[in-house]
């Protein structure tokens, strides 16, 4: 996933400036889940996507990615890791539809870095870790999104919210002796509904009136 950002971002970079650029082909906004503009799969491709003229976005956010990638993989097995960020990724955008303007993209890796440290703590919690960093670093961070300028904190919570379900499936939902962990992919499952519904519920308020009203 790291290696998947940096291409991207060296992309955006080369086609920065144009209409058609890699950046605004993947971004997400409300407006991209609605009447006017289907494009749902922006609600994951953004995850993929930094600030062009920011650099300390994209190192920031996978810096931290491969700090959590290093503790949660092992724990979580590459396949229930891969799905923890992309729900998560998909949460925040969820949340983005929710609660920011239908007119305003955003981009980053946040709101699913966010789904990890939800992850961790939740993590840390069930195996008798020490939580106070964790808590302390989620703090700070989320301190940051509501203060800081041009940072969508409702990506972070929505991300943060989804990535705490699904550690909470991992971490309380038996999978079993012997097997795949199929009772959980079952949970996990139910946690992605969830989301879509919302995703849907959220696209069905955005009329065409109402975005033509924001133009």
């Amino acid at each position: 996933m790291i290696g998947i950002c940096a291409v991207v971002y060296l992309l955006q970079f080369l086609t920065s400036g144009q209409r058609t650029g890699v950046t605004e082909q993947f971004w997400y906004a409300g407006m991209f889940t609605s009447a006017v503009a289907m494009e749902p799969w922006r609600m994951l491709t953004s995850a993929f996507l930094h600030s062009p003229g920011n650099p300390l976005h994209i190192l920031l956010n996978l810096f931290t990615l491969w700090m959590m990638g290093r503790v949660l993989e092992p724990v979580l097995g590459w396949a229930r890791f891969l799905a923890l960020y992309l729900i998560s990724a998909f949460g925040g955008s969820v949340a983005v539809l929710w609660l920011s303007a239908p007119n305003v993209p955003v981009v980053g890796a946040s709101g699913a870095v966010y789904g990890l440290f939800a992850a961790l703590f939740i993590v840390l919690r069930r195996t008798g870790g020490n939580v106070s960093s964790i808590v302390a670093l989620i703090g700070v961070n989320l301190a940051i999104s509501f203060m800081g300028a041009n940072i969508s904190w409702q990506g972070h919570i929505g991300g943060l919210l989804a990535g705490a379900a699904c550690a909470a499936v991992f971490a309380y939902v038996p999978d079993g002796r012997r097997g795949p962990a199929v009772r959980q992919w079952f949970v996990l499952a139910g946690v992605v509904v969830v989301l879509v519904v919302l995703a849907v519920l959220g696209a069905l308020r955005l009329t065409p009136e109402t975005l033509l009203q924001l133009l």
